[in-house]
């Protein structure tokens, strides 16, 4: 966890100006709008076993699934995330967090703005309160504010060890920033009559994980659903093959049906290269569409989503979204 200074821009400046009223007696330092590095991945990587729905273990599908011209995407869902630290009283840090998110829609091959939801950007202030020695905010917030330490918090998540704050703060950002999404996609999968494709998982809802419009495009792969037999299938599918499809469940999430489909091939890339991981509604046509569904996501691999470091997973639409997306926020 790195923070990086970017200097003070004119969000955090409000943010240590509402700080300075609504603290009285406590000294805030500027800390400059300093940017936390999420780039380093919190989560150990590991091997989970794969619920096969079709073959009775995982394999590369035959023939190639390649792809056509057409796909049946309208629109591209993303969100994005911001964490800043603005401030140390008392050697507390105090975090901003910006989240945003929107849906692209194809019209006459372009991408316009969604007529459904505006797009949408939403910041909190993430005070722990308690370590400053207060009960509550005196004033009316200026910004939507969160109490890290709010009473009947896990003791580990509100002791007072600053970076222990900070993870707190960013795990909450996070749960904001999936919750945004969520709205985006629910209201979609209620308004629209064709596929969503959605950048990340769709088990975080149960509304959207069960419509036959979301398409989730995992492109992130800490865990993988394989034994070590099914490791080296995954490794060795070429492009526009897909491994067998399987379920992804768990206690606290709805399931989903889920497969590995290889987008390009490079000699001497490593093997999660050009991989993607396919998550559809769990039903009784989910091995059905799987070939489908492969051949749409196969066609948004072009054009390339150049400049972009994640090129060779990142489809163009989600690329131009990501665009979007910072230009408002």
């Amino acid at each position: 966890m790195v923070a990086r200074s970017t200097g003070p821009d004119l969000t955090s400046r409000a943010a240590l100006a509402f700080l300075r009223t609504a603290l009285p007696g406590v000294e805030v330092a500027d800390a400059s709008g300093a940017v936390i590095d999420q780039s380093a991945p919190s989560d150990p990587p590991r091997l989970s076993r794969a619920d096969c729905l079709e073959h009775a273990a995982l394999r590369a599908v035959a023939p190639p699934v390649f792809p056509t011209r057409e796909s049946a995407f309208a629109g591209f869902l993303d969100g994005a995330q911001k964490v800043q630290i603005v401030a140390y009283p008392k050697g507390f840090p105090v975090v901003l967090g910006t989240v945003s998110a929107a849906i692209r829609f194809r019209e006459n091959r372009r991408l316009v703005t969604w007529r459904g939801l505006a797009p949408a950007v939403e910041r909190r202030l993430y005070v722990p309160l308690r370590q400053l020695g207060h009960d509550a905010i005196p004033v009316k917030p200026a910004f939507d504010l969160v109490d890290i330490s709010a009473a009947g918090q896990p003791a580990a998540d509100a002791d007072g060890h600053p970076l222990r704050v900070i993870e707190r703060a960013m795990q909450l950002v996070q749960s904001h920033r999936e919750a945004l999404e969520n709205r985006f996609a629910a209201d979609w999968c209620r308004s629209e009559n064709a596929p969503l494709f959605v950048d990340g998982g769709i088990s975080g809802h149960a509304e959207i994980a069960a419509s036959p419009l979301a398409i989730g495009i995992v492109k992130s792969h800490r865990t993988l659903y394989a034994d070590s037999a099914g490791l080296g299938v995954i490794s060795g599918l070429t492009k526009g093959q897909r491994s067998s499809v399987f379920r992804i469940s768990s206690g606290s999430r709805p399931s989903v049906a889920s497969w590995y489909l290889r987008l390009r091939t490079s000699p001497g890339q490593d093997p999660l290269w050009g991989l993607v991981r396919v998550e559809i509604a769990d039903d009784a046509g989910a091995v059905g569409r799987a070939d489908e569904v492969s051949r749409w996501v196969l066609s948004e691999s072009s054009p390339l989503s150049l400049p972009d470091g994640r090129w060779d997973k990142m489809a163009y639409g989600v690329r131009a979204t990501e665009e979007f997306l910072r230009a408002i926020s």
